[in-house]
């Protein structure tokens, strides 16, 4: 395998935006295959996802499944203990050997990423891609990340598909159509179980 992306995140749901995020990667970066990794047990989320992680990775595998490059990955959910990016990415690196790794996550994300576990070790082993998203500049990126890190940051801009899975759980809350923000198939799993309503 040449390269290969790793698409890291809680989807809690995943959304439209998700999927052009790493097809924008995927094209960018000519990626042989895009893995999505919905977390198990995210250590810098202050709450706990708003739906179960079957859900979340169902919702995640029906999303991906007309892509013939997407493939949806456990690892993080069946894995115990907190879901780190590290050990995410040595586990792909040592199961497919590519000689890219990507990991594809928004911008306001790279922002932290100095925070995240095992930061330098991390960096060494894959390169980032940061999906642009409202309110965050490539500017805030310089000012924010240090320079021996930029490098290994990519930045690239998706259509202008402003949506959040915050929004789409809102929306839901409150009675309002999620019609095209998240694929078909999801739409109608989360109206059928009854997700997002409490």
């Amino acid at each position: 395998m040449t390269g290969l992306g790793i698409m890291g995140g809680i989807f809690d749901p995943i959304h439209n935006g998700h999927l052009a995020a790493a097809e924008a990667a995927r094209e960018h970066c000519k990626l042989d295959r895009v893995i999505f990794v919905p977390a198990g047990n995210p250590p810098h989320r202050l709450s706990m996802p708003a739906a179960g992680a079957e859900d979340r990775y169902l919702l995640t595998a029906l999303a991906v499944a007309g892509n013939p490059y997407f493939s949806v990955s456990r690892v993080e959910l069946d894995r115990p203990g907190p879901s780190y990016a590290y050990d995410t990415v040595d586990h792909f690196r040592r199961l497919y050997k590519p000689e890219r790794v990507y990991f594809i996550t928004g911008m306001d994300a790279v922002l932290e990423v100095e925070s995240w576990y095992r930061a330098s070790d991390l960096m060494s082993l894959c390169r980032f891609i940061a999906v642009t998203r409202p309110g965050y500049t490539i500017d805030e990126l310089a000012r924010r990340v240090s320079r021996e890190y930029l490098p290994m940051i990519e930045v690239i801009t998706t259509p202008g598909i402003n949506i959040s899975s915050t929004t789409i759980r809102e929306r839901l809350r409150t009675g309002r159509s999620i019609n095209y923000l998240v694929p078909d198939i999801v739409a109608d799993y989360i109206l059928k179980e009854g997700l997002y309503v409490n």
